[in-house]
């Protein structure tokens, strides 16, 4: 007879760990009908809540490296969801926003991340939720992450680094 590890206590970090890429994993099999990537979301959600933010102040934010931060950003722009504008204080810099059809895009995410969340956390009640979610927020904030930004991309592109 097989018995299941133990969910207690000392597995904590390993539930949280299971429940987060199990999460990540279907949220972005969710995006995959609107073309975008977790990271290009991530980017977007960013911007629609700054608008006007520097290329250079977008890859602080994320801790992204520039580099691959510029390619995400061609890649949006590409799709007419994101644009480039040239600072008047330093043609090296770009200004981001997020145009109409990303808007909408975002809007179409927030449906899919909705839906997600409710499928995610069928077993909680609401309070239970609300209880969940602030545990969490004390952990984010413990732990130093940056509120709303997926750690993921401290680590985005660093193949490409060779790092």
């Amino acid at each position: 007879m097989k018995t299941r590890p133990s969910a207690r206590g000392s597995d904590l970090a390993f539930l949280l760990a299971q429940v987060g890429a199990h999460a990540a994993m279907r949220f972005q099999h969710k995006l995959a009908p609107l073309s975008l990537s977790a990271p290009h979301v991530g980017m977007m959600r960013a911007l629609s809540g700054a608008a006007g933010m520097s290329q250079q102040q977008l890859a602080a934010l994320l801790g992204l490296h520039p580099s691959r931060l510029v390619a995400l950003v061609d890649e949006l722009e590409s799709r007419g969801l994101v644009e480039r504008h040239a600072s008047p204080d330093d043609r090296r810099s770009h200004s981001l926003q997020v145009t109409d059809a990303g808007k909408k895009a975002l809007a179409d995410v927030m449906r899919i991340a909705s839906k997600h969340q409710d499928e995610l956390c069928a077993a909680l009640d609401p309070k239970e939720r609300e209880q969940l979610a602030g545990f969490l927020e004390r952990i984010v904030e413990q732990q130093g992450l940056t509120p709303g930004v997926h750690p993921g991309f401290k680590v985005l592109g660093k193949k490409d680094r060779g790092a």
